[in-house]
């Protein structure tokens, strides 16, 4: 029997769809989804196995413009997907006209590796609208294959796996079978607690935000985590904790149930807040979780 195997990286603008894509193919909330831009930070790989499949999807953060440098790291991540890609998923939304860097969209119309084109949430638009977008991305980027789908409604989704898995080269498996994702216990933690707080709070309080899952213990029946969560400056620490506490209790609750799903045991967990400064903008912090490999 052959054996097909490829890395498939999802690129694209900020929320047009790319975690809810990964998340339906991999059937697992690997990536976190909220309405807010920036919500993917880092490179996410899901893993979907079949007898005589491996099917890598690699999420990334959205093509925006840096403005600090752990956007620059961020960005790393998404030239990163160009360089190992079998295959190249560039997603758009309708009413979308344009990539926000310019160099990003050149290597998508110069690919030598299939590209598709997957037109999101078609669910808000009607025949013609959905018409004269094909017809535009159709000219844009001539080299890709179009597939209008709703990733949230599943819609027309399974037929781009299909497509995904006549593409795939043949190939050994990359990695174990029963490997679902290249990431640690820790770093779901970390987003999930993340997106509890990208979920309640507003303004620049998400993005000055980073969780360091400090403590991380399993039993039988139960796991114990303790958790960091950062920011920037004081105030922020005040806004994260709330009146009394129930601010932050709010976000410890939500994600410990998310991750008592997640893991399928009973969960104690543990948050606490701390002041790092600027962080964003220190390259030893930012090694430290994990933007500057």
């Amino acid at each position: 029997m052959t054996h097909k195997a490829g890395f498939v990286n999802i690129i694209g603008n900020p929320n047009v769809g790319k975690s809810t894509l990964m998340n339906a193919f991999v059937g697992e909330r690997l990536s976190i989804i909220t309405s807010k831009a920036q919500t993917t930070r880092h490179r996410i790989l899901g893993i979907v196995n079949g007898d005589d499949f491996q099917m890598i999807l690699s999420d990334t953060p959205g093509i925006i413009k840096p403005a600090y440098e752990m956007q620059e790291s961020m960005m790393n991540f998404v030239k990163s997907a160009f360089e190992d890609a079998d295959i190249l998923i560039y997603m758009v939304e309708i009413g979308e006209m344009a990539l926000k860097d310019e160099a990003f969209f050149n290597k998508i119309i110069h690919a030598k590796i299939p590209v598709l084109l997957l037109l999101n949430k078609i669910d808000n638009s009607n025949q013609e609208q959905l018409e004269e977008q094909v017809a535009f991305w159709t000219e844009k980027v001539p080299n890709a294959e179009i597939f209008p789908i709703s990733a949230l409604k599943n819609f027309n989704v399974p037929e781009v796996f299909t497509r995904i898995l006549e593409l795939l080269p043949v190939s050994p498996a990359y990695y174990p079978k029963d490997q679902l994702t290249d990431k640690p216990e820790r770093f779901f933690v970390n987003e999930t607690i993340r997106e509890k707080i990208l979920l309640h709070y507003k303004k620049e309080i998400p993005y000055a935000v980073e969780i360091e899952t400090e403590e991380f213990i399993e039993d039988e029946n139960i796991i114990r985590i303790r958790a960091l969560i950062m920011v920037e400056r004081d105030t922020q620490k005040g806004i994260i904790i709330g009146h009394k506490g129930e601010a932050l209790k709010r976000v410890a609750t939500e994600a410990r149930l998310d991750l008592e799903k997640f893991f399928g045991k009973q969960i104690y967990l543990e948050t606490y807040v701390k002041v790092n400064k600027n962080w964003r903008s220190n390259a030893n912090q930012l090694r430290r979780f994990g933007y500057n490999n």
